[in-house]
């Protein structure tokens, strides 16, 4: 393209890719103006102006408006301050759609009456402190009526939903369907009846106690230690493998303790044995959360909510370090 030469309005759409009406328009409105015009008054355009006009066709497709293209052209707005501008409104926008999206989902998975539609648009639209005070609220009838263990009550209520800034469909699905979950009161009389039931018939009084429970949270930096290994594939009969095994039975018999049942000795015996219910605790793992118990729904939803990656107990590797435990070192 010569720099000198002035093009006619007809070749600068063909070059552009704007209609001639376009051209004129944005040529009347002060945003592109000729460089010259013929005795017979027909526009003319340099280099300049078509290289203008097709910035300017780019930002009116990013949907910039005609005074915020007046600002960049005349250096008054950088293209950074624009597309940072724009890109804020996009993102508001994308959420919108997510938002939409969601319901959407959800009016065509339950076949939902137009009310139960207005109610998911307001749930969707929900703040954090909303959500967390009806989360608060689910928890607080769950557990009245009884004495639930107050440990116990601290771990439900510490699993809860956190919707991150720009959350997905499938998050934003989720939280639709927790929200109808905890707002229903056959829900949570159900949780009521199970968790009670947990909690006070068989082993659940001692499981439940505060001093078993203070057990368990002993055990979590054994676990992680276990799942770091595991992750990293450490040998389970390596010198780190073995200290796991070694720290796990420490704390196990620390707890029948805490059970009021009679000291295990560490045995070459106990620790096979302790490497077989590893095992079983694994079958177990990988059994189907039941859809229809509450509490298991409440937990899957939660974690699909917050994006959280479900970590599995390494019960292999553990039962394996165990089992090379037992043997003479």
């Amino acid at each position: 393209m010569d720099m000198d030469e002035l093009y006619p309005i007809g070749d600068v759409a063909r070059r552009t890719g704007l209609s001639v009406s376009a051209v004129r328009y944005y040529a009347d409105a002060g945003v592109v103006s000729p460089a010259a015009s013929t005795p017979a008054g027909h526009r003319l355009y340099d280099v300049s102006a078509i290289a203008r006009l097709e910035l300017v066709r780019t930002l009116r497709e990013l949907d910039a408006g005609l005074d915020e293209i007046r600002r960049v052209l005349a250096g008054e707005a950088t293209l950074r301050d624009l597309a940072a501008t724009h890109l804020t409104l996009l993102e508001g926008h994308e959420a919108r759609l997510r938002s939409r999206r969601a319901v959407l989902s959800a009016i065509l998975r339950q076949d939902s009456t137009a009310e139960q539609a207005t109610l998911m648009h307001r749930l969707v639209g929900m703040s954090d402190e909303e959500r967390d005070r009806l989360v608060d609220e689910f928890w607080t009838e769950v557990t009245t009526g009884w004495e639930a263990p107050e440990r116990m009550v601290e771990w439900w209520r510490a699993a809860r939903p956190v919707l991150p800034d720009h959350p997905t469909a499938a998050q934003l699905e989720a939280w639709i369907e927790l929200a109808e979950l905890v707002r229903d009161g056959d829900v949570r009389q159900a949780l009521r009846r199970e968790l009670h039931e947990v909690c006070t018939t068989g082993a659940g009084p001692v499981m439940s106690s505060a001093p078993m429970l203070e057990a368990f949270e002993e055990a979590t930096p054994i676990g992680q230690a276990a799942m770091d290994a595991a992750r990293e594939g450490v040998p389970p009969d390596s010198p780190r493998g073995l200290d796991v095994a070694d720290r796990w039975i420490e704390w196990l018999t620390g707890v029948f303790a805490v059970a009021d049942v009679p000291r295990t000795p560490d045995t070459p015996e106990f620790r096979l044995q302790t490497a077989d219910h590893m095992l079983a605790g694994a079958e177990w793992e990988r059994t189907p959360p039941d859809p229809e118990g509450p509490f298991d729904r409440y937990m899957a939803l939660v974690g699909t909510v917050n994006g959280a990656e479900p970590e599995h107990f390494p019960f292999e590797w553990l039962a394996a370090a165990l089992r090379a435990s037992a043997a003479p070192r």
